[in-house]
């Protein structure tokens, strides 16, 4: 019996014991980056040729105008996810709906993913797509982080054996705000329930012409940038199984940028100057700038052909050597950004002072929007 007073005594001290205010966990979750999370979910039946176009051409006017906020004080990672969704190739099983890309802050594996899209068929199950978005995406936990599904389409939002209420309702309570997009005459789009899906997700309904031309602005800074880009891939070393294959794909996201104009493709190099391009996976100067000691223990055959034969010292140099180099590329960019910006702004005064009807216009309002709500603060 005095044993197990004695044991109850200590059970009830432990339980009221005051608790540290920071736990390890606690600590990290204070010093994790702040997120802003976007899943597009892109309807690719056989009409949509100009919304996948639109989508191709403008990622990077994406990328570098989230890449401008903060929470905080801290600069977010951002997280882009694919869908495709009302393609015959894919079985009605599926919902005709395919996965893409996961969110993912691997941004050049998001670009190469829109550029693989073709269009064909189909039915559009707009309740399906979001579900399979709700469910099978890594979304964070915290309230804080912005997290948003944008779909996009031009069929009745009700299609389906999956209804877009429960979809959004369910999107909702998790933390995931639904952004519709309805690609043709706005009354349409709300006549055919899209608004309605919007409005169940806190979401905001939008409409656009995905036949309209996208207008790069060319500058007298676009060549400048891209000359600093093309020193900036230098700067990049390719490591691992996978690592040079990951460096052509660079190349090869470089090269797409290039088919909608010169302007895009320094558009696309702000990007890459920016702490949203991330390439840890295969970049040594990325994976080894916080983790020194990884770099040690990396095989002689998982290095560069520049690397071989390195001990770890000469390593570390040569990583920082190029780290340097980077930053003073990524510095030069963005001062000419600034100039090519303002370029930009002076020109749009010139024009009517429309803003385009476009898919990039519609998402970056409604984003920039959602975050500003986040507490995310934008640069001018």
């Amino acid at each position: 019996m005095t044993k197990l007073i004695s044991f109850f005594a200590f059970w009830l001290a432990a339980a009221f014991a005051p608790q540290p205010t920071n736990s390890p966990s606690t600590q990290n979750q204070n010093n994790a980056a702040p997120k802003i999370q976007v899943a597009l979910l892109l309807d690719t039946s056989g009409s949509m040729d100009g919304l996948i176009e639109q989508a191709k051409s403008q990622l990077w006017k994406m990328v570098n105008e989230l890449a401008t906020s903060k929470r905080d004080g801290k600069v977010p990672d951002i997280e882009i996810a694919l869908y495709e969704y009302g393609k015959d190739d894919y079985s009605a099983a599926s919902g005709h709906i395919k996965q893409l890309v996961p969110l993912t802050t691997d941004l050049d594996l998001v670009s190469e993913q829109l550029f693989k899209l073709k269009t064909n068929g189909g039915s559009e199950f707009c309740g399906w797509a979001i579900k399979d978005a709700t469910k099978e995406l890594k979304w964070s936990k915290s309230n804080e982080d912005l997290k948003i599904i944008i779909i996009a389409g031009n069929e009745p939002f009700t299609q389906g054996t999956v209804d877009y209420k429960n979809s959004c309702k369910t999107a909702i309570t998790d933390g995931i705000i639904v952004n519709t997009i309805f690609c043709g005459d706005c009354q349409m789009g709300i006549n055919t329930m899209w608004k309605d899906g919007a409005d169940r997700a806190d979401g905001k309904y939008m409409c656009i012409n995905h036949n309209e031309a996208v207008v790069h602005v060319a500058t007298p800074f676009d060549n400048e940038i891209i000359k600093l880009n093309n020193e900036l891939n230098k700067t990049y070393i390719a490591y691992g199984s996978k690592g040079m294959e990951k460096k052509e794909r660079q190349a090869v996201q470089d090269a797409n940028a290039a088919v909608y104009s010169q302007a895009n493709v320094a558009e696309r190099a702000v990007s890459k100057s920016s702490k949203a391009y991330k390439n840890d996976d295969w970049d040594a100067v990325d994976a080894f700038k916080e983790n020194e000691q990884e770099l040690s223990k990396l095989k002689d055959e998982e290095l560069p052909a520049e690397m071989k034969g390195m001990n770890t010292a000469q390593r570390k140099d040569f990583i920082d050597k190029k780290a340097k180099e980077r930053e003073a590329l990524q510095s030069n960019i963005r001062e000419v950004n600034e100039k090519r910006e303002k370029y930009i702004a002076d020109e749009r005064k010139k024009q009517s002072g429309e803003s385009k009807n476009t898919l990039d216009e519609a998402m970056l309002g409604a984003v920039r929007e959602q975050a500003t709500k986040k507490n995310y603060k934008f640069e001018k």
